[in-house]
């Protein structure tokens, strides 16, 4: 086996798994969409309340229908060996990773300014609203079954090395699979 056929290979086997994976998101976003009440039940000390639920359930949506896209355009180019769909499953993922480092660069740049926003902005909407406005009230008093504004700020700062770490590793897998989609796609010519 030579070495375009192991990667190759190794593509196809990697995205069917992102694929398989997005699917299953998918499905479960849905079911939590269609039937949160048996999803509160199954797994009802892990979320604490309906909002959480609807949430998770547009999220896992989200991410799941993104990574079917990625999984598909890249098992299927490598598969067909489609120099239109190894282009698009390399166009897709620069640009998810183009916005990761943007995003990566704000929160950086701007953690300091989002507590200072936060204890700006939100004390005095606190005094202002909580208690007078009732939509307010239930959306802040949800907020704080998961512990105190202090708390909030602390598990921001503590877990912000563990985010950037996962992220980290998440830009390196999506250069290594952006590397890979472009050898495929110049030895293509070759063939």
């Amino acid at each position: 086996m030579g070495c375009f056929t192991f990667i190759k290979v190794m593509m196809i086997l990697f995205n069917l798994a992102i694929f398989l994976s997005g699917g299953t998101l998918l499905g479960v976003g849905i079911w939590v969409k269609v039937d949160g009440e048996s999803f509160l039940n199954i797994f009802g000390a892990l979320s604490s309340s309906i909002l959480q639920v609807v949430n998770v359930g547009y999220l896992f949506i989200v991410i799941g229908a993104i990574l079917l896209v990625i999984g598909f355009l890249g098992c299927y180019g490598a598969q067909k060996e489609s120099k239109c769909l190894l282009m698009m499953f390399f166009s897709v993922v620069l640009i998810i990773f183009i916005a990761e480092v943007a995003a990566a660069v704000l929160a950086l740049v701007f953690t300091g300014l989002a507590e200072t926003l936060l204890t700006g902005l939100v004390t005095p909407l606190l005094k202002e609203k909580y208690g007078s406005d009732d939509e307010f009230t239930k959306i802040w008093n949800i907020t704080m079954t998961e512990g105190c504004f202090k708390q909030i700020l602390e598990e921001i700062r503590t877990n912000a090395g563990v985010a950037g770490g996962v992220a980290a590793g998440i830009a390196a897998l999506e250069i290594a699979a952006m590397a890979v989609s472009m050898y495929l796609y110049c030895r293509l010519d070759e063939k």
